[in-house]
């Protein structure tokens, strides 16, 4: 039969037994916290030592890893498919511009970028392509059959 516990520490600490290692958490970054593949910490680090403010609030690096991470996902997301199109498995400079500039947005937010090894985009303007009605008369002046 249990004894009749008195109201003191002495005789509360004697009965009650919590094994403390479970409930020790294991510690989570501020990444894992916020579900991002980004590093907050490094993020944070940066903005301090760029000294872009006085201050950097706790939730400024987190934000801007958000952001950063989703337009890294973007672009990756939008080179995959230029990759895909162009048969290949891998990811080059060449399917990056692709992407960034056939996307509007992109294009608009990364105007002064060159990315080396990217190319340009192929176009021909109307004025150089040759005329419809040229190809036809082309077309008339080719012999049907040579003989030899």
């Amino acid at each position: 039969m249990p004894k009749k516990l008195n109201h003191t520490s002495t005789n509360l600490g004697n009965l009650i037994h919590v094994d403390h290692s479970k409930a020790k958490k294991k510690p989570k970054s501020r990444s894992q916290k916020a579900g991002l593949q980004f590093p907050v910490f490094k993020i944070h680090r940066f903005l301090k030592q760029g000294r872009y403010a006085k201050k950097v609030r706790s939730g400024a690096p987190v934000y801007l890893a958000a952001v950063l991470e989703y337009l890294a996902a973007e672009v990756l997301e939008l080179a995959g498919n230029a990759a895909r199109d162009n048969k290949k498995r891998r990811v080059i400079p060449r399917h990056l511009q692709l992407a960034i500039r056939n996307d509007e947005e992109l294009s608009r937010l990364l105007s002064g970028v060159t990315l080396a090894e990217g190319g340009v985009l192929p176009f021909i303007h109307d004025v150089l392509l040759p005329k419809k009605s040229d190809t036809n008369q082309l077309i008339k002046k080719v012999p049907e059959s040579q003989e030899y």
